[in-house]
């Protein structure tokens, strides 16, 4: 299983990192966290460079949003040291379903299942 791991990561970019940057990673790069999902996060020593190796499909929208301010630079604190703050009402970080069998169907939508539902607030326009 090795062998075709190392044969997967060398020829897609969508199977946690590419061959270059676990080269690259292991030469310069400094380990400084992992967020629930697995994803690793880098820097290298003078910090001028911020990446995440996935764990599993390199998906952006995977990563959250204490991970993605640290990444971008909208702080320089680490989430391991200085956690956002979430309001009571915020909801846990998901990633964005759109193209899989979890995106949302409203009712009505063909992908929902079943028949659309009689609509009282619309008629539809007919020429004269």
């Amino acid at each position: 299983m090795g062998i075709l791991n190392t044969l997967l990561r060398a020829v897609t970019w969508w199977n946690g990192s590419t061959l270059n940057t676990a080269i690259f990673t292991s030469r310069h790069g400094e380990k400084v966290g992992e967020d629930d999902q697995g994803n690793q996060f880098y820097r290298t020593a003078d910090d001028k460079k911020r990446w995440v190796i996935f764990n599993g499909e390199a998906e952006a929208s995977r990563v959250g949003p204490e991970w993605h301010g640290w990444l971008h630079r909208t702080f320089d604190e680490l989430p391991t040291e200085a956690p956002l703050k979430r309001k009571d009402w915020e909801k846990p970080h998901q990633e964005n379903l759109t193209g899989t069998a979890m995106a949302y169907a409203p009712a009505g939508s063909i992908r929902s299942g079943g028949e659309p539902k009689a609509r009282s607030d619309y008629e539809a326009w007919m020429p004269e």
